[in-house]
């Protein structure tokens, strides 16, 4: 009887993992300023292509960071449904410029919201009015945990 118990305990398992959300998030906590936040991290240039494209919603605490080499950066809000607050950093992670508000785009021809400086290295995006509503001003620095 005891192999049969631990056949389908074994089976209930690979059933559950068979069935659970494809799409469980690797999350990592990063500090802006005097809050916090969950992330996903957009590093490599499929995963920043496609950035939070699709998603119908996005937890207050939680957001998506784009990792680039340091340089100019363009973002679009192209098949977005989430309205997002944008956060560009420098270099040496401070916060350089935040494009508030920014609405989502369903045209085939989406604005494009470019970074003031040249020497951008992280993109953080968030829910439309979180940087506003949790104090996050130009200057605060990003730390990663």
């Amino acid at each position: 009887m005891q192999p049969y118990r631990s056949f389908m305990l074994l089976s209930c398992w690979l059933v559950a993992l068979a069935t659970a959300p494809a799409f469980a998030l690797d999350l990592r906590r990063v500090t802006v300023g005097p809050t916090t936040f969950q992330v996903e991290i957009a590093q490599t240039p499929q995963e920043r292509e496609r950035g939070l494209m699709y998603r119908r919603e996005l937890p207050r605490d939680q957001g998506m960071l784009f990792l680039q080499s340091p340089g100019p950066a363009v973002f679009w809000m192209k098949n977005t449904y989430i309205p997002l607050d944008l956060l560009y950093f420098d270099i040496n992670g401070w916060l350089s410029q935040i494009e508030a508000g920014v609405p989502p785009c369903a045209t085939p021809t989406c604005p494009l919201y470019p970074s003031d400086t040249s020497e951008v290295r992280y993109i953080l995006e968030i829910n439309a009015g979180e940087a506003a509503r949790r104090g996050i001003r130009v200057g605060d620095r990003l730390r990663l945990e």
